[in-house]
């Protein structure tokens, strides 16, 4: 693709005239919006405790993948527990939550039960301080209460290991900051033709491009796609999560950006990506509402069964999808408890029918839950 005489499109002549192929794009958004459709008619018939259920899995999925994106591990148990406090959903005994966990939920609630709210300066300084509580970035003293100044030099993005980063693009320089983002936020909460899907990700993009904090420019941009999203849905509950999509297609989305950077001001390629990846989202909560289902009739089944405190817990983290396999260890240290006691509530549980142990023998021995159609 020939981007002129400029290295990347903010530097462009005609920026920030931005241009997309309509009809290219028509049959993407089609199917997006039949996909959204028959999820949103899933949803309508499963009720209100169900949906918030749905809804909590996928805003807690969309925490810890927009984190994961940047590198930084959470404790699902922890964020799980942060957004239900704040959605008012029951989920039994709450774990912990650092005030790291809750800056990161605090930002992606505000943008989504918040969306239509006018997007302002202060608004995207409140996230960012909420991204970084302490003023730093890891080790590193970062500016939280305004727009980067590029002490340390220019913005540039990059992925990979420390010693082996690729640079992807470099931003604009900070001394046009002020005039960039006043631009920006002026087409943000302004009434535009673009389809509403079209201007999340467009959005998603112009943020991503200016990169205007020192820290913490993906999530934000995320969280800003997400809020144009919601208001696309018409509807403030998620059910999907297109930033655990990006994750799952990470080395693709950091491509398509690039490309996306050099090129021109076309961004036709850019929206049909980001249109497929949505796409694939909204699909893939699909299975978030199977398992949803398959919790609720699994408990259904076994309401009557007797069992203490950490037996719920860690059924609980198999139904949600525990990773690996499950060990008598695994539970004494998610349970905090003695590996005896572990090994007394497997045995009840294999005893009552709701574990199974699985063919491998002696210290490769794990469990998983019995399927309860075979209760007897």
């Amino acid at each position: 693709m020939n981007s002129g005489d400029h290295t990347y499109i903010w530097q462009a002549t005609d920026w920030p005239s931005w241009r997309f192929d309509l009809a290219t794009l028509a049959q993407s958004l089609a199917d997006v919006s039949r996909a959204q459709g028959l999820l949103m008619g899933r949803l309508a018939d499963v009720g209100m405790a169900l949906r918030d259920q749905a809804s909590l899995s996928a805003l807690t999925e969309d925490v810890m993948k927009t984190s994961e994106i940047e590198g930084e591990q959470f404790n699902v148990e922890s964020v799980r527990s942060s957004i239900a406090r704040r959605l008012g959903v029951d989920i039994g005994a709450l774990a912990p939550v650092d005030r790291h966990v809750e800056g990161v939920v605090e930002m992606v609630l505000d943008a989504t039960a918040n969306c239509n709210s006018t997007v302002t300066r202060d608004r995207l300084f409140g996230w960012h301080a909420a991204l970084f509580p302490t003023g730093y970035s890891g080790l590193a003293k970062i500016k939280v209460d305004g727009w980067r100044d590029d002490a340390s030099g220019p913005m540039q993005v990059v992925s990979g290991p420390i010693g082996r980063q690729r640079v992807h693009f470099e931003a604009p320089p900070a001394d046009q900051l002020g005039f960039e983002t006043d631009r920006f936020l002026a087409w943000a909460n302004s009434p535009s033709n673009e389809p509403p899907l079209i201007k999340a990700g467009l959005a998603h993009l112009w943020f991503v491009t200016l990169h205007p904090f020192d820290d913490g420019n993906g999530r934000i941009a995320r969280a800003i796609g997400d809020l144009f999203l919601t208001r696309a849905d018409g509807n403030p509950q998620r059910f999907y999560s297109l930033s655990a999509q990006i994750q799952r297609e990470r080395k693709a989305y950091y491509d398509i950006l690039e490309r996306t950077q050099k090129g021109t001001l076309d961004i036709t390629g850019w929206l049909a990506w980001f249109l497929a990846t949505l796409h694939r989202a909204v699909d893939r909560a699909q299975h978030t509402l199977d398992a949803v289902l398959a919790k609720t009739r699994f408990w259904q089944c076994w309401a009557t069964t007797p069992l203490n405190e950490r037996q719920v817990k860690l059924i609980n983290r198999l139904l949600d999808g525990f990773e690996g396999k499950f060990t008598s260890s695994k539970w004494a240290a998610i349970a905090k408890c003695s590996p005896d006691t572990a090994l007394r509530d497997i045995n009840d549980l294999l005893a009552r029918g709701v574990l199974r142990k699985t063919d491998a023998g002696g210290r490769s021995t794990h469990y998983e839950l019995k399927d309860f159609a075979d209760k007897e």
